[in-house]
């Protein structure tokens, strides 16, 4: 799996944290740099086979659509790109316009993720999102019309705006516009953001927990009756519609992640890029990779195994984490895992498969935190 990150927005979300810049003025000094960095670390993995690329950022929808295929012929020059390889490209509805999505047909992309996160108007205004209600219908639909089938929308929920009534009819356009695959957060406040300023100043009432519940409960309720299956915590699809990136994410597989403030992960360690865009150039023009790496523990591998496989429709499964990690790891799951099995949160099938219940998936990430060993 190869991952970039395109570090360009054009305006700041307020919920957002993600490293990004408003400038395009490293534009083309940063892309030269994305280039040399895959040549430099191509020998981290060591599976040569690709299967997924995935543009994330930022607003990789920016790019035009030659410097996109640029990147692709890049990672084609170093590694084999499989025939059905999934290739997306993170876009904001008001970036694909119809000479776009047109340019883009000429690329390896063949998956597009479309940051809709609302219907209405009021809500991307509060979410200082930089398209409107009509270019986040006409997006899909453009894309669509061009003949991308893989599309994958995302929306968000559990923010002061969106009533149940409006949070329904989100999820139902996208249920009318058959896109197979939705990804649907509930909005958190980071620190620093625009988001937690606004609140710290009574500017905007603070995030409900019990409306963010509600709201999970009927994204699960509406999307299995529309015949989405949900195979990740956050992510619906049509059958054979999962997303190939993600789930290897999930799965644990090594991926590399090129771009500042990029991620990666080759299953012995976690390295991640400074996010800095002009230190992130000066480093690899001289030859001075900008990264910090991680050597990971067992505890650690451990710990990632639960906080991944325990989100997903595949579950913790217990038989692994014996072979894996041993009898006394095995030993701690179960102990820990007793009191939610007993309240009818975590089920464990009989053949050792561990999964959250629709309840369970409420608690997700504080059973999974209770679950980790520590040092």
């Amino acid at each position: 799996m190869i991952y970039f990150h395109i570090p360009f927005c054009k305006q700041a979300c307020h919920y957002c944290d993600f490293h990004f810049s408003t400038s395009l003025k490293y534009r083309e000094e940063l892309l030269a740099a994305m280039h040399l960095e895959i040549e430099k670390r191509a020998a981290y993995l060591s599976d040569k086979d690709v299967h997924s690329i995935y543009f994330g950022g930022g607003t990789p929808s920016i790019l035009e659509a030659d410097e996109i295929q640029g990147l692709v012929d890049k990672v084609s020059q170093h590694f084999h790109i499989s025939t059905d390889a999934e290739i997306t490209l993170e876009a904001n509805p008001d970036d694909l316009h119809k000479k776009k999505v047109q340019a883009l047909r000429g690329t390896a992309i063949n998956r597009f993720s479309i940051g809709i996160q609302s219907f209405f108007e009021e809500d991307l205004r509060w979410m200082n999102r930089a398209h409107n209600a009509e270019e986040a219908t006409s997006s899909i639909m453009r894309v669509q019309d061009a003949g991308f089938e893989n599309i994958t929308c995302d929306l968000i929920y559990g923010y002061p705006l969106l009533t149940n009534a409006k949070w329904k009819s989100n999820m139902q356009q996208l249920i009318d516009l058959q896109v197979s695959h939705i990804s649907s957060y509930s909005m958190t406040v980071e620190k620093k953001t625009a988001l937690d300023h606004m609140i710290n100043k009574g500017k905007t009432p603070a995030l409900n927990e019990a409306q963010s519940a509600d709201q999970m409960l009927l994204l699960i309720d509406t999307l299995t009756n529309a015949g989405y299956e949900q195979y990740e915590i956050s992510n619906f699809a049509y059958p054979g519609r999962h997303a190939k990136h993600n789930s290897n994410y999930w799965m644990g597989k090594p991926y590399l992640g090129i771009g500042p403030s990029a991620h990666s992960f080759n299953g012995d360690s976690r390295s991640w890029n400074v996010a800095n865009n002009a230190l992130y150039i000066k480093g690899i023009l001289s030859n001075e990779l900008p990264l910090e790496t991680e050597q990971l523990t067992k505890n650690d591998r451990y710990n990632e195994y639960i906080m991944t496989a325990l989100r997903t429709k595949w579950g913790v499964d217990k038989h692994f984490v014996e072979k894996e990690f041993g009898s006394d790891y095995t030993n701690e799951l179960l102990h820990g895992l007793a009191a939610y099995i007993h309240n009818g949160e975590v089920q464990e099938a009989t053949s050792g498969i561990i999964t959250l219940t629709a309840s369970g998936k409420l608690l997700a990430d504080q059973i999974a935190s209770e679950l980790f060993i520590v040092e």
